[in-house]
């Protein structure tokens, strides 16, 4: 396997593991009505694992009592 092709299937399994894991139903193919805060949950916490892998320090979280959201 191609490693381009072996690094979308890896980023395709973990998009789905953490899309099950915020508890967002991501289904094979169109996703279309999904509401942008769920696909913002996939998204960023993608960002956080990437980030964790890279580096290997956990993502800065939010500060307590930021209730800008």
């Amino acid at each position: 396997m191609a490693k381009n092709s072996r690094s979308k299937t890896q980023f395709e399994n973990m998009k789905y593991e953490i899309a099950k894991e915020v508890g967002v139903n991501l289904k094979q193919g169109y996703n279309g009505d999904l509401t942008a805060r769920e696909a913002g949950k996939i998204g960023g916490n993608i960002v956080k694992k990437v980030f964790q892998s890279y580096t290997g320090n956990s993502y800065p979280s939010e500060r307590l009592g930021d209730t800008s959201r």
